[in-house]
């Protein structure tokens, strides 16, 4: 049964396409289009009570059954379980993948957000002081993922990626935008190059959310 994809084309968003075709799960999409408003419609609200992209419906879901999920990190973890993969099952390596996809969640996404907002704001006092608080956070965490790839492959796992690095990679797509070049992170770039490099990955961010 094929999973159903509620989504835009975001970072957030494409960290479960990526996921979904890493897995090799089957899924069809269905566009929620945040600049009209859609997120805020009953029938999506009925699965996604926070009004955010995305989520999924899940059909084949523990025991059989219908399952929705939403949040992001939420998904990525339900749909590591549900494949066994990308997750270790030894506890302390899969505590590493959780601490960095916390770390996602909590400040490497929220922050460049905000850099995406204040980016688009009218020039002034305003725009100046809030892009340079969020943009000097955004380049600090830039420095800790760039440490933390420091003769690594890959950011929590060793040997394939994980879903850490499958989140991280979904606000790393969007560098440019937050004004953060590569030339002073060589491990991230090396690490994004190697990302892109997996058809799979490649394949995510492919295909259309929009």
């Amino acid at each position: 049964m094929t999973i159903e994809l509620h989504t835009w084309n975001t970072p957030n968003g494409r960290k479960i396409s990526v996921a979904l075709e890493e897995m090799g799960l089957p899924y069809t999409v269905k566009t929620v289009n945040i600049s009209k408003d859609e997120q805020f419609e009953p029938s999506f609200l009925a699965f996604s009570p926070n009004n955010r992209i995305p989520a999924i419906k899940d059909p084949d879901g523990p025991d059989g059954k219908m399952i929705t999920v939403f949040e992001s990190g939420a998904i990525l973890y339900y749909l590591a379980e549900k494949t066994g993969k990308f997750l270790p099952r030894d506890l302390r390596a899969r505590v590493q993948v959780m601490e960095w996809l916390m770390w996602q969640m909590g400040g490497f996404g929220p922050m460049p957000g905000q850099v995406h907002h204040f980016l688009m704001q009218p020039e002034g006092p305003a725009r100046d002081y809030g892009f340079n608080r969020y943009h000097k956070e955004t380049k600090r965490l830039y420095g800790v993922l760039d440490r933390r790839l420091a003769g690594r492959d890959f950011v929590a796992t060793e040997g394939e990626p994980s879903i850490a690095d499958f989140a991280i990679l979904g606000w790393a797509w969007r560098h440019e935008r937050h004004e953060v070049p590569f030339d002073d992170l060589p491990n991230v770039a090396a690490w994004y190059a190697r990302m892109m490099a997996r058809p799979a990955t490649a394949k995510g961010f492919e295909v259309a959310l929009s």
